[in-house]
C-alpha cells in the first residue's frame, strides 16, 4: 500500500470515529451564532502566524548563537550560555511572559505587548534550540574535523563542507518538532492580552457560550500553520538525506 494512501486511510478512520462519537452525544450545534464572529477568528489567526513567524526566525537565530556559546572554550561565555539555557528551560513559559512583561518589560518602558511576545517566545523556544543544535555539532565525530584540516581545508570551510551538512540532518527532525511547539505555545500570549487565536476563541465562546463550536476552529487553525511546517521539515529532510549520500 503506498504511504499516501494509508495516511489517508487512518486520517479516515478517525475522523469516522471522531463523528461516531459526535453523534452519540447528540450536542446542539450553534454555528450560526459563532459564525457572526468569523473575522474574529481570522484577525486572531494572521495575529497568530505574525507570532510565530517571527518567533521562529529569532528562536533559530538565538538557539544558533547560543549554541556557539555553549561551545566556547570560554568559560565566562560558556556560563552565560550554560545560566540562560537552564534558567529557561526550568521555568514555566507562563511565568516567563508574565515577568517578562509586567516586569522587565515595564521597567525599561516598553510597553508593545507584541514586541514582548515575540521576545519571550523566541527566548523560550531558543534555549531549546541551543542544546539541539549543541547535540547536532557535537555529534560530528573529531576525526572529520581533523581530517578536514589535514587536506588542508580552514576552520571556516570545515565548518561549512564537513561539519554542517552532517549536523543538519542530524536536527532537522527536532527542529521541526520544536517549531511546532513554538507555534502551539504562542497561545499562551493571551495572558497579556494579545489578541491572537487562542485569546478570540475564548472571547468568541464568552459571547456565544458555545464551546466546541468556538474551540474547533481553533484545532483547525492551528493544524492549518503545523502540517505545511512539519511536511516542509519532511521534505528538506529528504533533500538533505539525498545530498549527503
Amino acid at each position: 500500500m503506498p504511504r499516501w494512501l494509508a495516511h489517508l486511510v487512518v486520517v479516515a478512520v478517525f475522523a469516522a470515529v471522531v463523528a461516531a462519537a459526535f453523534a452519540r452525544v447528540h450536542y446542539a450545534w450553534n454555528w450560526a451564532g459563532v459564525w457572526e464572529y468569523r473575522q474574529k477568528f481570522v484577525q486572531g489567526w494572521l495575529t497568530t502566524v505574525a507570532l510565530s513567524l517571527a518567533a521562529l526566525v529569532a528562536s533559530i537565530v538565538i538557539g544558533g548563537l547560543t549554541a556557539l556559546a555553549l561551545a566556547s572554550r570560554r568559560p565566562l561565555v560558556e556560563a552565560v550560555g550554560r545560566v540562560y539555557v537552564e534558567l529557561i528551560r526550568g521555568t514555566p513559559l507562563l511565568v516567563q511572559l508574565l515577568i517578562g512583561f509586567y516586569v522587565i518589560a515595564g521597567a525599561i518602558g516598553l510597553e508593545n505587548r507584541f514586541a514582548v511576545g515575540v521576545l519571550v517566545l523566541a527566548l523560550f523556544s531558543g534555549a531549546y534550540m541551543a542544546e539541539i543544535f549543541r547535540g547536532g555539532l557535537a555529534a560530528i565525530p573529531q576525526a572529520q574535523r581533523d581530517s578536514a584540516r589535514a587536506i588542508g581545508l580552514s576552520p571556516w570551510q570545515t565548518l561549512r563542507l564537513v561539519v554542517l551538512p552532517q549536523a543538519l540532518r542530524l536536527v532537522l527532525p527536532p527542529v521541526a518538532g520544536q517549531l511546532v511547539s513554538l507555534i502551539k505555545d504562542s497561545s499562551l500570549l493571551s495572558v497579556i492580552a494579545i489578541s491572537e487565536f487562542t485569546l478570540n476563541a475564548q472571547e468568541v465562546n464568552a459571547f456565544t457560550y458555545s464551546t466546541l463550536e468556538s474551540y474547533l476552529p481553533l484545532a483547525a487553525g492551528y493544524l492549518l500553520l503545523t502540517l505545511p511546517l512539519s511536511a516542509l521539515a519532511h521534505w528538506l529532510e529528504s533533500r538533505v538525506r539525498f545530498e549527503a549520500s
